[in-house]
């Protein structure tokens, strides 16, 4: 059993019928009435933030995440085909879950995948991932970079001396060029 004064950041929490991740969590004391904790959660479904409070002595419901690594295998239909590499069998992950993590996928791309249960809630790519360049457009505005289009279909902008066929280092949570290969 765990109450409101234990909820620390990165624990996950069922409310409602809805699985959220800490993202933060004060005690505040006001001058008249008694002392709650403010804290702000992350839908792991929707990603969407909301801000709940709780009185100290409120019962929670913690929830154990099970990670596991997922391998890249391709679309199929609306969703994505990905192999669980601890247990060899295949999974199937919504579109929605992935979001723009789709921009970065390709054949072999291993990342961590968040499940409660066999429901799978939220994946999480490498920070950085090795990708081609298959296509560069035109200069900016500001003249130091172009747009270049990945072989994952991935648009960013990279440096002017950065061509077709090139690999470069993408930073897949800034969604930035690093460097090339």
């Amino acid at each position: 059993m765990t109450t409101a004064n234990q909820i620390t950041p990165g624990m996950t929490l069922n409310i409602d019928g809805k699985t959220f991740r800490v993202e933060s969590s004060i005690k505040v004391t006001v001058a008249k009435g008694l002392p709650f904790i403010k804290t702000k959660l992350r839908d792991v479904a929707t990603e969407e933030v909301i801000e709940r409070n709780f009185k100290l002595d409120q019962v929670v419901q913690e929830v154990s995440l099970l990670e596991r690594s997922l391998e890249f295998l391709y679309p199929e239909g609306k969703e994505y085909l990905f192999l669980d590499v601890g247990n060899l069998e295949q999974v199937l992950v919504p579109a929605p879950i992935l979001a723009e993590k789709i921009h970065f996928l390709k054949e072999g791309i291993q990342l961590k995948a968040f499940f409660y249960g066999e429901t799978i809630f939220s994946v999480e790519l490498p920070q950085f991932l090795e990708i081609m360049v298959v296509k560069t457009e035109g200069i900016d505005g500001s003249g130091t970079t172009k747009k270049a289009v990945l072989e994952t279909g991935a648009k960013i902008d990279v440096p002017l001396f950065i061509e077709s066929g090139d690999v470069i280092k993408v930073d897949t949570q800034m969604n930035e060029y690093i460097q090339r290969v």
